[in-house]
């Protein structure tokens, strides 16, 4: 039978617009039952009904039951790949550009089969099938719960993400082709969300743990190291079941193999390292929290060893105290003045983040990081040190020549005339650290003399005679 001819799409507005969609899908349902269009011409109508309902005016036969039910037909039926990639590209474009419609494509109930074609090794098919039951996952009654344990949907998720992570083997490549990463981006928004909406999900997707961390530590880290890839790869292990208590196939060893148990935190420290220093605070508020609580529960489930290492790395040093704690280009120092923003989330997890690593004691937080920055992290907490946490500063466990508010040593703090001051300021700051010191004192969180008072015993600070009072 001799087909149809397709119009041009390219300048459709409007009424014409509209009876040019309204003809094309005619074309595919007719095409159902009758079967008088080849693979090539299908194809044709599907790309030109993609191209009208990039704009949703004038577009309602692809945006209603009847139009969403037939390109379903279409995208997992019994068609060539090609004609069922056309379709499903014109599903997920409708499914994006309208959220109706996605409760309209599950009642369908094509979702079953599409689960299953998730079972291929094309990145062009996973990425398109990932991308609709992503987005089908917001604001529709689709029973992933069913999908995984009848239609294998987490099998079929584990399967690719082990597919691409082969891509990875030793020695081999350290990128994603185009069609690979963005494959593999909407598979891992997939497994996050069933995770994240669904937390008794969450197990399913443990084998793809050991996967998912062979491709982070083999793969180049970019100029923004927490978009693409990596980010989507980090986001879906923050909240899987690390530890396996869940899941009982996981191997051990997996966060710390043998061959070296720093690995994989070496790499995702490296990681928050270059990220705190391309990124800004707000932008960092949502791509830096997954690494952060990441980072806290390998910590909590990490051997001795590790635990030292996530210390060295991430608190400050204590043979370095010539300047106050916060102060350096070291990454400590970086998320210290990190916690300090605005940005209430990021500030959190840099606070808990450090608390963690301080073995949950604040008496060991405040030595680490100074009361400077441990106090506001605690009060937040309703934590407060003990009557006695002034042991914290006493000299049988606290430096005496360390300054127990900025971490600094007494002798490395900047002389009187560096930066030079007038005596009118020399004063006010004097009663300034006094005052400091004597409230911090009261309330017997410190344990150590007033500097000021040393300064005055010392001779190293002068009152101002009285001609020199400012009034």
């Amino acid at each position: 039978m001799k087909e149809s001819k397709v119009m041009d799409t390219h300048e459709l507005q409007g009424q014409e617009k509209l009876e040019e969609v309204a003809r094309l899908m005619g074309l595919l349902r007719k095409n159902l039952s009758e079967k008088s269009l080849s693979s090539t011409k299908s194809v044709e109508i599907l790309l030109k009904l993609r191209q009208h309902g990039t704009q949703l005016n004038h577009a309602d036969p692809i945006y209603s039951k009847t139009g969403i039910e037939t390109l379903a037909s279409y995208g997992v039926g019994k068609k060539s790949p090609d004609v069922r990639r056309a379709a499903l590209r014109c599903i997920a474009n409708a499914l994006l550009l309208d959220p109706t419609m996605r409760q309209v494509f599950v009642d369908t109930g094509y979702g079953e089969k599409l689960a299953e074609r998730l079972k291929n090794d094309s990145s062009e098919d996973e990425m398109i099938i990932s991308r609709i039951l992503f987005l089908c996952t917001y604001d529709t009654t689709m029973n992933f719960d069913d999908l995984i344990k009848k239609n294998s949907l987490g099998e079929n998720i584990n399967h690719h993400i082990t597919r691409h992570a082969k891509q990875f083997s030793k020695g081999c490549k350290k990128t994603f082709s185009q069609d690979d990463e963005l494959a593999l981006t909407d598979t891992l928004k997939l497994m996050f969300n069933l995770s994240n909406f669904s937390p008794d999900l969450a197990p399913i997707f443990s084998p793809s743990i050991p996967h998912m961390l062979k491709m982070i530590s083999r793969m180049e880290i970019r100029h923004q190291p927490l978009d693409g890839v990596i980010g989507y790869l980090i986001n879906s292990l923050s909240i899987l079941d690390l530890d396996g208590k869940k899941a009982s196939h996981l191997e051990g060893g997996v966060l710390f193999p043998k061959f070296n148990q720093n690995c994989n935190v070496d790499k995702l420290i490296n990681i928050l390292d270059q990220a705190v220093s391309m990124y800004k605070p707000e932008e960092l508020e949502t791509r830096a929290i997954p690494l952060l609580h990441l980072l806290i529960t390998i910590y909590e489930l990490a051997p001795e060893g590790p635990r030292k290492y996530m210390q060295w790395l991430l608190l400050p040093e204590d043979s370095d105290r010539s300047q106050p704690i916060g102060h350096d280009d070291t990454l400590s120092s970086k998320l210290l003045r990190l916690s300090t923003t605005p940005s209430p989330h990021l500030k959190t997890a840099i606070s808990e983040l450090m608390f963690v690593l301080s073995g949950k004691c604040p008496e060991n937080l405040t030595k680490n990081i100074g009361y400077g920055f441990a106090a506001g992290f605690l009060a937040s907490r309703g934590l407060e040190i003990p009557q006695n946490a002034g042991e914290a500063f006493a000299t049988n466990n606290f430096d005496p020549e360390i300054n127990p508010i900025t971490g600094q040593r007494w002798d490395a703090e900047p002389e009187e005339n560096k930066p030079p001051m007038m005596p009118e300021q020399k004063e006010r700051e004097a009663e300034r650290l006094f005052i400091l010191f004597e409230r911090a004192r009261a309330t017997g969180i410190i344990n150590v003399e007033n500097p000021v008072v040393q300064a005055l015993r010392e001779g190293r600070l002068e009152e101002l005679p009285d001609d020199n009072d400012s009034d």
